[in-house]
Parts: structure tokens; C-alpha cells; sequence
């Protein structure tokens, strides 16, 4: 009996082996990138890796172990949906962000601009559109019934999907942030691109806080954990990727913006300033124009 309670308790430990393993990787790489390639390929004298890029990738590893490992991937996979969309939200919208933040742009320079093959799949892929349309497709598969209830049953599948939506999520994040500049958009179309990107989040939410019974049969359980039934975990999930999914971008959108009016106000008041202020080259062209002064005896005659 004791061995059946733990085997239905949502704390009860299971190794995932295949994670870890993941966030070892990347770990590993990004040792490997700043210590065996970066001081190849930096100028002598600066920095391989910023302070507050390293507090990033650091972030950026630990939320995804967070986000995938126990207990969170356990309960989102076998007891809440509502944790399950909690997961993918912070490996679609938090992680990506980032561990694009953490990128040193010589080593984003390798990736993406030396010309291999493996630069020219990714600059095809990090295009906007491209990007976008990855993104919000599996956005829309990862809430398709089968995949949902599937995906809970088969954990070799969850994993994939989540391997899946993240880089995905890399792409569709790449032309607003990380080091290479050139390859992103302007502020503006940034805001544009933005905000369609929230527009497929808010569709199954809205469908999931107003359906009418459970959606997934996966999660249509008689154990209610923590006493939450099955519908109002349904409608936590919905509100969950509502205001993640919806409003974190808008509130993302509404802080570029007024950072991009603020750049544009000071780049203005700059040109006043600078207009305004009078050189030497200015005094000696108007000396020139008004030409010699009147002599005494002129001055006289008058």
C-alpha cells in the first residue's frame, strides 16, 4: 500500500536523465566556446565574455532545468496542465531570451555569419517571417488534443515537443534580441513582430478558460491535486498563457516603445544642442560675409 501511495505521489522522485544531459551540454559548449575558442578570435585586450553576460547564461541554464527537470516536468506531464502550460511558457517566452542576452557576439559572428552550411540553415530560419511561422505553428500543435494527451503518456514525445518549442523559440526571438545587430529588425517593425506573436498564445487561452468541459482527456482525472479538479486547472492554464504569453509580450512591446521614443527625443534634443553651439568656423564665415568694416573718413562722411 505504502509502495502505491508513493507511486501516485507527485513528489515522488524520477531521474530524467535525458535533461540532464541537455542543460550538461549546453553548459559544457558554452565552457568550451569562452575558453577554447573566444580568446582565438577576440582582440587582445577585451573581454571574451561580459559580467552580465555570464548572469544571464546563468539564469538562462538554471530556469530551464527548472522548467524541465522534477518536480515541475512531473506534474506537469501526469497531474496539472496548468504546471505543463506554466513549462512551456517559461522554455518558449524566459529561457530563449536569456541565453540570446548571454550570446558574445563573436561566437553568434561564427554561428551565423561565417558562411558554412550550418550558418546559412540558420540565417534562412532566423529570418522574421520564417522564424514566426515555426514558431507559431507549434505553438498551435502543442495544444492540438493528440499531441496534448500523447505527450502525457509518452515521455520520450514530451521531450521532443519541448526540445522543439525551444528552439523554436530561439529563432522566433533571434531578429529582436542578442549581439548581432545587423541581422534584427528595426525598433518599429520589432513592435510589429512582437505583437503578432502574441496574437496565437491568446486564441487557446481564451478556448481554454471558456470551454465547456475538460479539453484533454489526459488530464481528466479523478485525484485532484492540491484539491484543484480538472476544469478550474483548465482555466488556470488558460489565464496562465494569457497573461505570460499575451501580456509579458505587450508588456515587452510598451517598454521598447517608450525606450525607442526616449532614444529618438535625445537624439533630437542632441542635434538642438549641437546646431545651436557656436564654433569658431561659424564666427570666421560671418566675419567673411559682412566683408571689411567702414574706414574712419567713410564713417565721417556719412
Amino acid at each position: 500500500m505504502a509502495a502505491n501511495l508513493l507511486a501516485v505521489s507527485p513528489w515522488a522522485f524520477e531521474a530524467h536523465p535525458e535533461v540532464w544531459l541537455l542543460i550538461a551540454g549546453i553548459v559544457g559548449l558554452g565552457v568550451y566556446a569562452t575558453r577554447a575558442i573566444g580568446p582565438l578570435v577576440v582582440a587582445e585586450g577585451e573581454p571574451v565574455v561580459t559580467t552580465a553576460q555570464k548572469r544571464y547564461f546563468l539564469a538562462g541554464v538554471v530556469l530551464l532545468w527548472i522548467a524541465a527537470d522534477y518536480p515541475m516536468h512531473d506534474i506537469g506531464e501526469e497531474y496539472l496542465y496548468s504546471v505543463h502550460m506554466l513549462q512551456h511558457l517559461l522554455i518558449a517566452f524566459i529561457v530563449p531570451p536569456l541565453l540570446l542576452l548571454a550570446m558574445p557576439e563573436w561566437l553568434a559572428r561564427l554561428l551565423v555569419l561565417d558562411g558554412g552550411i550550418t550558418s546559412k540553415i540558420l540565417g534562412v530560419l532566423t529570418r522574421p517571417i520564417v522564424a514566426g511561422v515555426i514558431f507559431n505553428i507549434l505553438q498551435v500543435l502543442t495544444h492540438w488534443g493528440a499531441v496534448v494527451n500523447t505527450s502525457s503518456e509518452n515521455g520520450a514525445f514530451h521531450y521532443m515537443i519541448h526540445l522543439a518549442v525551444f528552439f523554436s523559440a530561439l529563432l522566433m526571438w533571434f531578429p529582436v534580441l542578442g549581439p548581432l545587430k545587423e541581422v534584427q529588425m528595426s525598433e518599429p517593425g520589432k513592435l510589429v513582430y512582437l505583437f503578432l506573436m502574441s496574437i496565437v498564445p491568446t486564441v487557446p487561452a481564451g478556448w481554454l478558460t471558456f470551454a465547456e468541459g475538460v479539453v484533454y482527456e489526459a488530464y481528466d482525472k479523478e485525484t485532484n491535486l492540491w484539491g484543484i479538479n480538472p476544469t478550474d486547472d483548465q482555466q488556470l492554464a488558460g489565464a496562465i498563457m494569457k497573461v505570460v504569453g499575451g501580456f509579458y509580450l505587450w508588456g515587452m512591446i510598451a517598454l521598447r516603445f517608450f525606450r525607442h521614443t526616449a532614444r529618438l527625443r535625445q537624439g533630437d534634443l542632441d542635434r538642438r544642442r549641437e546646431g545651436g553651439r557656436l564654433t569658431y568656423s561659424d564666427v570666421a564665415q560671418a566675419f567673411d560675409a559682412a566683408g571689411e568694416p567702414p574706414r574712419e573718413s567713410e564713417i565721417e562722411a556719412t
